[in-house]
């Protein structure tokens, strides 16, 4: 008889370790097909990287728009015209985060692809209308679609490869 209460604790114990498991897994980074909680974007940076409320900034994944803001360099070409185009486009909207496999840069940036309430998504769209192209320094999940956006911008001559 005293075999049962050991092997009822030891039972109790595999369940409670088990739990634990489950629980970091949930608890783990976001997931990376749904979209989160609508949140508001109260500043746009610099073309390619916003701040959201509560301080949070995000670099949006798969896009480079010429440098505005940093006070090692000089302005780039086009820099301030895809500052305030990201700016019209998000600026004081509310808007959704998708997350790819990091979630985080070297800088402490939360690394999404944002959608606005409408459905435009901010990445392509700012790839599409020329104001940025395509990062590939590091692969992501719509990689070749923002290629196809970066080579159709330029063909058109629009934003950045305007004549």
């Amino acid at each position: 008889m005293r075999r049962k209460p050991k092997l009822w604790a030891a039972l109790l114990a595999a369940v409670v370790v088990a739990a634990i498991a489950y629980l970091k897994r949930e608890a783990g980074p976001p997931d990376r097909g749904s979209l989160s909680a609508t949140r508001r974007c109260v500043r746009v940076i610099d073309g390619d990287t916003l701040e959201l409320d509560g301080g949070e900034r995000v670099r949006l994944i798969g896009v480079d728009t010429p440098e505005s803001v940093d006070p090692r360099r000089p302005v780039e070409y086009f820099g301030k015209e895809a500052s305030a185009f990201t700016r019209r486009l998000a600026e004081d909207r509310m808007v959704a985060l998708q997350y790819d496999e990091d979630t985080r840069d070297r800088y402490g940036r939360t690394l999404a692809y944002v959608y606005l309430e409408d459905g435009t998504f901010v990445n392509a769209e700012i790839i599409r209308q020329g104001y940025g192209h395509a990062y590939t320094r590091f692969p992501f999940r719509y990689q070749e679609e923002f290629l196809a956006l970066e080579r159709q911008a330029r063909e058109e001559g629009r934003g950045l490869w305007a004549r």
